[in-house]
């Protein structure tokens, strides 16, 4: 069974909003906003659902540098971006690196796209929640992609609005091994 009315027309207004917020990032480079000082209560609790349906718990994540980047299907530069968080992934896994995608979407929508360009990390559908906590994280517009980076203490470490480079991805992996 298909979205109802109503809730399709939320999804259609989250992503038209997200779309253009995501694309004025391309343009210009925004940073993050101060972080909820709660943002992270309850983080390593939560238990999220793959896209098969699979449950998915953040505890396993914990004590490992973690990269976790929310995106959606329907955004370009989030899926401009996959490939290379794909590739950070497969390098960075021996020196303990996880890398988490939370889609901003909805299920049909991710599981056809990972049919297209499997991920060789977990996807966590976040859904509308997922703004919310990427809001809390410091994105205060909810613009896609949103990226924040975990020491292995939890901490926060690092922020990005908009699409990660690789020299993003090389600059935080260097300043854990330091």
């Amino acid at each position: 069974p298909g979205p109802s009315g109503g809730s399709r027309r939320q999804w259609l207004a989250l992503a038209a909003a997200a779309a253009a917020a995501g694309a004025g990032t391309a343009w210009w480079r925004l940073s993050a906003g101060p972080m909820a000082p709660d943002a992270l209560d309850g983080w390593w609790d939560r238990v999220l659902v793959t896209p098969d349906g699979q449950n998915l718990s953040m505890a396993t994540f914990r004590g490992q540098p973690l990269l976790v980047n929310f995106w959606a299907t329907w955004c370009p530069p989030c899926v401009e971006e996959l490939p290379l968080l794909n590739r950070f992934a497969q390098e960075q896994a021996a020196a303990g690196w996880r890398v988490l995608g939370l889609a901003v979407d909805q299920v049909p929508a991710v599981q056809a796209f990972l049919q297209r360009l499997p991920l060789v990390f977990p996807v966590g559908m976040a859904g509308l929640e997922g703004v919310a906590l990427s809001r809390a994280l410091g994105n205060a517009t909810g613009a896609l992609p949103f990226t924040v980076v975990l020491g292995p203490d939890g901490a926060v470490l690092q922020r990005k609005l908009g699409k990660v480079s690789v020299d993003d991805l090389r600059q935080w992996a260097q300043a854990l091994r330091s």
